[in-house]
């Protein structure tokens, strides 16, 4: 029988993390489910535990001691990650950078950029060790083109973007594939998030076209791991068909 992959996912409680946690398991993967949202965090693990094995660890990606010590804890066989999926990440405002807020800058840069690198940073050593793994970033269109407003969050995933191809370049030795999906709107938490919980402002993000949904993004994700050995996706751009780049959308 063929080797159980382990697979952490981050941001796990929701969207395109929940829905990539579904799908793999499903395909046979073992998960370590990652989120701050504890009793979501338990509830989705309980529910897939039928299909795989699940574990789970609740801690802020931002907070470098504790992703350390979160892994860490991790029991020996569960240690032995092959697969890493760096899914959380927000945005925060939508304001010109005149008006912006600092702690919006912060929030952003923390979790999409810091975070990112701590989870990393905790995981990599036994794929190193191992001489193998596999490691997907979740950018954005946002991290390949800048738009209007989007100044501190555009700029972060532009790092996302950078971070993955000096990764791809800094593991080729250790033949660990090293994988970034940039997706354009995508129906999710993320606008609700933005808006600070405004739902009428995040609802008009996707009236009036078909946007992508998690799913897309996790049947995405299972193409990318079940990609022969010699085969790495290494930048893959995804958008709804009525979006032409990230500022030109044709709604109805």
């Amino acid at each position: 029988m063929a080797h159980q992959r382990i697979v952490l996912i981050t941001g796990a409680t929701s969207g395109i993390g929940e829905a990539t946690a579904r799908l793999l398991a499903a395909n046979n993967f073992k998960l370590i489910l990652c989120g701050r949202r504890k009793e979501r965090l338990q509830t989705l693990a309980e529910e897939l535990k039928t299909q795989t094995e699940v574990t789970t660890l609740s801690f802020e990606v931002r907070n470098q001691k504790e992703v350390a010590a979160s892994i860490e804890s991790l029991p020996p066989a569960w240690k032995q990650i092959d697969v890493l999926i760096n899914n959380a990440g927000n945005a925060h405002g939508l304001d010109p950078i005149q008006t912006g807020s600092v702690d919006d800058w912060d929030a952003m840069m923390d979790i999409n950029v810091k975070g990112l690198l701590y989870v990393t940073k905790a995981v990599m050593p036994v794929m190193v060790q191992r001489n193998a793994g596999h490691i997907i970033n979740i950018g954005s269109i946002a991290g390949k083109e800048v738009y209007g407003n989007g100044n501190v969050y555009c700029a972060s995933k532009f790092a996302v973007d950078a971070l993955t191809k000096g990764m791809r370049i800094d593991l080729n030795a250790h033949s660990i594939k090293v994988t970034a999906i940039h997706p354009g709107l995508v129906e999710t938490e993320f606008s609700l998030v933005r808006f600070k919980g405004d739902e009428e402002r995040s609802k008009n993000v996707y009236k009036g076209f078909e946007p992508l949904q998690a799913n897309d993004i996790a049947d995405l994700i299972l193409f990318a791991l079940t990609r022969p050995p010699h085969v790495v996706i290494a930048d893959l751009v995804v958008l709804p068909t009525a979006q032409a780049s990230a500022t030109v959308v044709r709604r109805n």
